[in-house]
């Protein structure tokens, strides 16, 4: 049998029915572009490698659950996970600030160097939670486009190629997701400095 003439849906089912190669044509078929998105887009091998195999392995326990869905392209899907891993892999390490202190390193250039008093802090941080949390409440296109802009700086080109669309429609996307996003705020009265 050849499996590569074989299309996507074709193989998740195969796959489903317990043909292990199928599986393995999925993969074999879009490792190298996966992984290639991976490496140009965190630029660090290993953090490719992880954020690969977490894709793999979310791709391989969704689809053995039977809670993959076909709503389009398989690749795309793919993406998306990894996209997503991405993002939860770069807020988690937001969250955990690090310092590299080399031979020079004063501890008290970072304790004096605050600016900022607690209460102006705790107000950036709180908006900024705001901010994220009514991130979610955008249409879901919307959501997608402004957070590969914004937390993964991609090019509204990448974009367009990423969501398989037009360059222009990506605009418009992330032109709606502001005014909407500006929308909401205002409705809740969450004011950005």
């Amino acid at each position: 049998m050849n499996w590569n003439a074989l299309s996507d849906n074709e193989l998740i089912a195969r796959y489903q029915a317990g043909e292990e190669t199928a599986l393995k044509t999925i993969i074999l078929r879009y490792e190298r572009r996966l992984f290639s998105y991976l490496m140009v887009s965190v630029k660090n091998k290993e953090l490719a490698e992880d954020i690969f195999q977490d894709t793999f392995v979310k791709v391989i326990n969704t689809i053995r659950s039977g809670n993959y869905q076909e709503e389009g392209k398989f690749f795309q899907w793919i993406m998306r996970i990894a996209n997503n891993l991405k993002i939860d892999y770069y807020r988690r390490i937001q969250r955990m600030p690090t310092v590299d202190g080399g031979e020079d390193f004063d501890i008290f250039t970072i304790i004096g160097s605050k600016d900022e008093s607690v209460e102006e802090k705790m107000i950036r941080e709180q908006t900024y939670s705001d901010l994220t949390h009514y991130v979610e409440y955008l249409p879901e296109e919307q959501k997608e486009v402004l957070k590969m802009r914004i937390y993964n700086d991609y090019s509204f080109k990448e974009i367009a190629e990423m969501t398989n669309v037009s360059i222009n429609t990506a605009l418009g996307r992330m032109r709606y997701a502001l005014i909407n996003l500006r929308k909401i705020m205002s409705k809740h009265q969450v004011v950005l400095e």
